[in-house]
């Protein structure tokens, strides 16, 4: 019959071309109508393939391996709302710029709106989420096999064009699916130079917005006579951006604030303002120390404190480089937004600041570098006073801890908080991982799962009680990985305490709170994970050095307690408050 014979070639085609375009993994979740693309990635011995029976956490595995590698994998899913669970994940790779491609499969046309089962409009589900979307029609033998690599190879380039992001493919497939297994003695073929040759069909030149000669000689005009300035390193893809951050703030003479997501908040240079956080708490450092000018490098900064400030401050010039060109400016106050490669940006600044040096005070940065090491040296006093395993000392071990080679991957809420105020500043520089695009909570763990897929070392990830709950059942994935689980287990959404609404105690606690009295020695165990749950620091340091000496999955619980958590986050900056004064 035809329609097998056809619907084996196209996905073989489109399986094929995908690794051709640089896909490393296919995360795919079981289900009937995607079969073709299945069995062409079984066939496929060049593909790598990360099957879990939960649509939603194998997308979030998808974009975890892009955030580790840089690079899309490749999401396969059925018809229905199989589909729909892709959205999540799909929403944060689009708000943060990390590439995907959506591989769903469909009903063929003459189903549609026709009542028939686990058939929905699928074309357009993720609306304007993706970077581009194209319907494939069913496939048949009539039609050039070219169309569906050239279709691949624009899917391919746009999921990592600027700027990049998720981009969906959609996969109609007639019945029978794929031949019956004695009539499937014929290879699928493709175009001659396409079998011929090793590389895709169709070769685009992806490249990065361009350093604009012009814009950096304005821009340095502005600069240069700015006393006090600073720059904020927000997220960043890679080391090689944040060390060129690094060296541009050194070239400025500006104290450097480096978000935990900037790749060198951790292991970065010893003259970054590692505790602006903490500094910014103090309303008299804050007052005394507003800037006549930002340079934000990068996505936007976790810090909450950091955003107010310079919304307050409204400095002037106020600029944003970013390698996208959607805008970065909840205050409303940035006078130049500058699409460009960000490396090449920081390099071709510099290389203005060494011809025509800037005029920067250095009292100005040695201030903020001063205050910022006495806060990091009251921290330490703090820490090592004997004090109970707290959520702030395990972020500050963890960052402290995680040895060179391995990976740190960090929920939202409080544990990347915790991370960004608190982590030492001394140790390695590992590669952070976060999903603080749209922030949420869900599928963190895949996330992880995929990131030590793409990464190929070891990953610690910490985070929160009710984000392992939105994710228990991606504990699945982690089998045979060297992924280390810190969960704060505070029973209930942390954050919220530190809210206002905390104060309304008589809807608080239900509503917000919600506290589910669970522990996780028994999923631990359901899913085959080590299992620790340490008491103090000590037993902590421990479990934790245990767990990254073995070779498969560990999960460590540590009991909090909510109020008190708060308690010890408003005592630990009114350490800090005192350490600034004092000096």
């Amino acid at each position: 019959m035809e329609t097998p014979r056809a619907n084996r070639l196209w996905a073989h085609l489109v399986v094929e071309e995908l690794l051709r375009c640089g896909v490393g993994l296919f995360c795919v979740a079981p289900g009937s109508r995607s079969t073709p693309l299945v069995a062409a990635l079984a066939a496929n011995k060049k593909a790598e393939s990360l099957v879990h029976f939960d649509e939603r956490g194998t997308a979030f595995a998808a974009l975890g391996y892009a955030r580790a590698t840089g690079l899309p994998a490749a999401w396969i899913t059925t018809s229905g709302t199989a589909v729909a669970n892709g959205l999540p994940a799909v929403v944060e790779a689009a708000t943060d710029g990390v590439p995907m491609i959506l591989l769903t499969a469909d009903r063929p046309p003459e189903l549609r709106q026709t009542g028939a089962n686990q058939t929905i409009d699928q074309p357009d589900i993720f609306g304007d989420f993706v970077r581009w979307r194209f319907d494939l029609p069913a496939p048949s033998l009539d039609v050039d096999p070219a169309s569906v690599l050239t279709t691949v190879d624009q899917a391919a380039y746009r999921a990592l064009r600027a700027p990049s992001g998720p981009v969906h493919l959609n996969l109609m497939f007639r019945e029978p699916l794929i031949p019956d297994p004695e009539e499937d003695d014929e290879l699928p073929s493709g175009p001659d130079r396409w079998r011929e040759k090793d590389g895709p069909y169709t070769r685009y030149a992806a490249t990065k917005p361009a350093v604009d000669g012009a814009e950096i000689r304005a821009l340095w005009h502005e600069l240069r006579p700015v006393e006090r300035g600073l720059v904020v390193a927000g997220r960043l893809a890679s080391r090689e951006q944040g060390e060129a951050v690094e060296k541009l703030a050194l070239a400025l003479g500006w104290p450097l604030l480096p978000d935990v997501g900037s790749q060198v908040r951790l292991g970065g240079g010893l003259g970054n303002v590692a505790f602006y956080d903490a500094l910014l708490a103090d309303e008299a450092f804050a007052g005394g120390h507003a800037p006549e000018a930002v340079l934000h490098v990068g996505g936007r900064a976790l810090s909450k404190r950091l955003e107010g400030f310079v919304a307050r401050v409204r400095p002037d010039p106020y600029v944003v480089v970013r390698e996208n060109p959607f805008r970065l400016d909840p205050g409303h106050g940035v006078t130049h937004s500058v699409e460009s490669d960000v490396v090449g940006f920081c390099a071709a600044l510099v290389r203005a600041a060494d011809d025509a040096p800037s005029f920067a005070d250095p009292s100005w940065a040695e201030g903020w570098r001063a205050a910022s090491n006495r806060a990091g040296a009251a921290l330490d006093r703090s820490f090592a006073g004997g004090r109970g395993l707290d959520e702030p000392l395990v972020a500050r071990l963890v960052s402290k801890e995680v040895p060179e080679g391995h990976g740190l991957v960090v929920a939202s809420s409080m544990p990347i908080r915790d991370l960004d105020a608190y982590a030492a500043a001394e140790g390695v520089g590992v590669p952070v991982a976060a999903n603080r695009g749209a922030s949420g909570i869900d599928g963190t763990v895949a996330t992880a799962a995929g990131f030590a897929r793409g990464s190929g070392g070891p990953v610690t990830l910490l985070m929160g009680d009710l984000a392992l709950l939105h994710d228990l059942n991606s504990l699945a994935m982690l089998r045979g990985l060297p992924v280390t689980v810190v969960v704060l287990n505070n029973d209930g959404g942390g954050i919220f305490s530190f809210l206002p609404v905390s104060r309304h105690r008589d809807f608080f606690e239900p509503y917000f709170g919600t506290p589910q009295g669970v522990g996780f020695e028994s999923a631990a165990a359901m899913f085959g994970l080590d299992y620790a749950r340490p008491q103090t620091a000590e037993e902590f340091l421990t479990a934790y050095l245990a767990s990254l000496s073995g070779d498969g999955p560990a999960l460590i619980e540590v009991r909090t307690d909510r109020a008190g958590n708060v308690t010890t986050h408003q005592e630990l900056l009114r350490e800090v408050s005192a350490a600034i004064r004092e000096g």
